[in-house]
């Protein structure tokens, strides 16, 4: 699936004033290749825990945080608190692929 991809950081102006808690309460630390989705990709089977590949990133990134309700068809990778690298990242399209456990429909 393509999606638009940007960078966010475990900062307060960026999120609020617990900026290493995560939607589901996972604490986030930097090094932690975490995720945060869109709605409508919980929607889609992307739910908290879903392990997923991103075209061109190494390693599997896991879903752990959702991003604000106005997104669509977006995701928001962790870059603990490395600004510059957020900021270098930018907001890309990017291709993800992920497997539904084994109890999903």
């Amino acid at each position: 699936m393509t999606v638009t991809a940007s960078a966010y950081n475990s900062l307060p102006e960026q999120t609020n004033s617990e900026p290493r808690t995560a939607a589901w309460g996972d604490k986030l630390k930097p090094g932690m290749k975490a995720i945060a989705v869109s709605d409508d990709l919980l929607r889609e089977g992307l739910t908290h825990g879903t392990e997923v590949r991103i075209k061109g990133l190494k390693g599997r990134y896991v879903v752990l945080d959702k991003m604000h309700p106005r997104w669509e068809r977006k995701i928001d990778i962790y870059m603990g608190e490395d600004l510059d690298a957020a900021l270098q990242w930018g907001v890309r399209k990017v291709q993800i692929t992920w497997v539904l456990a084994e109890n999903e429909p």
